[in-house]
């Protein structure tokens, strides 16, 4: 499959070549239509990560993996961090565990590339949070496993540390 921007580059030649008057295809190889993407278009690789722990090293290391796949991937995967347990303190505005700035950022920058954020609606209630509490990009999910359970079942590999 062919990325975002490598499909807006070869249409950026095209274009160029138009105003140019040059034969676009003459210099550069294009991608015939089999092999585009567009936003919106399902993608090839999905994964559901488990986090549900609040220790440092498992936040990086958890993170790290999930950026990797970002760069291996690019937009062709679907990545859904689901956070229950102690691990649910990632998503609050004001964790009640620690959570450093880098991470804080990290869940940030990856959420605007598109990474999926889920909250578990039960562990939330047991520490009297409601949906506000959390970072605007957070889906609420009732109980953190099943939404495991439900996203394996459509299709998403599970990485669990």
């Amino acid at each position: 499959m062919v990325s975002r921007r490598r499909l807006l580059t070869g249409l950026a030649s095209i274009a160029a070549g138009v105003l140019t008057g040059r034969n676009a295809g003459a210099s550069e190889k294009v991608a015939d239509d089999s092999e585009m993407r567009f936003p919106g278009d399902p993608t090839e690789h999905n994964v559901v990560y488990q986090f549900n722990k609040s220790d440092q090293a498992y936040h990086d290391a958890v993170m790290f993996s999930a950026a990797e796949m970002l760069r291996k991937y690019n937009d062709n995967i679907t990545i859904v961090i689901t956070a229950f347990g102690p691990g649910i303190h990632i998503l609050g505005k004001k964790p009640q565990r620690y959570v450093s700035y880098e991470i804080k950022q990290k869940i940030r920058s990856m959420a605007d590339y598109g990474v999926k954020f889920h909250a578990c609606g039960n562990t939330m209630q047991s520490l009297g949070w409601k949906k506000e509490d959390l970072y605007d990009f957070v889906e609420i999910v009732q109980v953190g496993a099943a939404d495991l359970i439900d996203l394996q079942e459509k299709g998403y590999s599970y990485i669990s540390w």
